[in-house]
């Protein structure tokens, strides 16, 4: 039987990749059936450029992570999303605190998938957007992730 939206949430909050662990990931929502997550990210101190905000890089993996996650949920199953390209266009300074990250699986085929990612502040303003492609590859054996309590 496959799990509910809820069921996931506390499933993916249980297990995570470890970059997921490392950018402080918390999965808030899933739409198994629209191919959406929003994910929350307590990016470190460490994270953050000589201006006080939080360097690009580690923006572009929130979103490629949301990305990737929204992939996974569409498909319903256990997949690896390689990235084969991406752009991501800034709008505004991540500063540290609370980001929220919502991404979308636009189109799930058997080679390719085309997904979006924005990142958030509390607020709500848009601060980053992200377009990519992977390759969908079945995942298996248990995969590298981290278990949370």
């Amino acid at each position: 039987m496959p799990l509910t939206d809820a069921e996931l949430v506390a499933r993916m909050n249980r297990r995570s990749a470890p970059t997921s662990a490392l950018l402080g990931m918390t999965v808030v929502a899933i739409d198994q059936a629209a191919g959406t997550v929003r994910l929350k990210f307590d990016p470190k101190p460490e994270f953050c450029n000589p201006m006080g905000n939080v360097q690009g890089g580690f923006v572009v993996a929130m979103l490629d992570d949301a990305a990737a996650l929204a992939a996974i949920v569409k498909a319903g199953k256990p997949l690896a999303i390689p990235t084969i390209e991406l752009k991501a266009s800034f709008f505004g300074p991540a500063k540290l605190g609370p980001l929220f990250a919502e991404g979308r699986c636009v189109k799930l085929g058997q080679r390719i998938a085309f997904m979006e990612a924005d990142l958030f502040d509390e607020a709500g303003t848009l601060l980053a957007r992200l377009t990519t492609s992977a390759v969908p590859i079945p995942r298996e054996g248990p995969g590298n992730f981290v278990e949370r309590t």
